[in-house]
């Protein structure tokens, strides 16, 4: 079974950067599409972005040239790069994968923009 813990996240003021990482374990990383969604309080969960296996990526409108995600397949670990950041991009951040045709997710980070 695969396991994701997610780290890095915190409390910034608005314009400043995080890096988050997510650490993967219990299968073969290199052979999965990696994704970090975000929900806040009362909102739907968002797809903000996904590394394909072969490093193609994928963004939501909200973040895109923003946000950069990038994947260390020797580390089993996915990051997601924050820059510009909003009071809107607070939420809890999560990366997820499908794994034996389910969806996992990790216990999620909780980013704050807030000045």
């Amino acid at each position: 079974q695969v396991q994701l813990v997610e780290s890095g996240g915190g409390l910034v003021q608005p314009g400043e950067s995080l890096r988050l990482s997510c650490v993967a374990s219990g299968g073969t990383f290199n052979r999965y599409d990696m994704h970090w969604s975000r929900q806040a309080p009362g909102n739907q969960r968002e797809l903000v972005a996904t590394i394909a296996v072969g490093g193609n990526t994928n963004y939501a409108d909200s973040v895109l040239g923003r946000f950069t995600i990038s994947r260390d397949n020797a580390k089993n670990t996915v990051y997601l790069q924050m820059n510009g950041l909003k009071p809107e991009d607070t939420a809890v951040y999560y990366c997820g994968t499908v794994y034996r045709a389910m969806w996992r997710w990790g216990q999620g980070t909780q980013v704050t923009v807030s000045s």
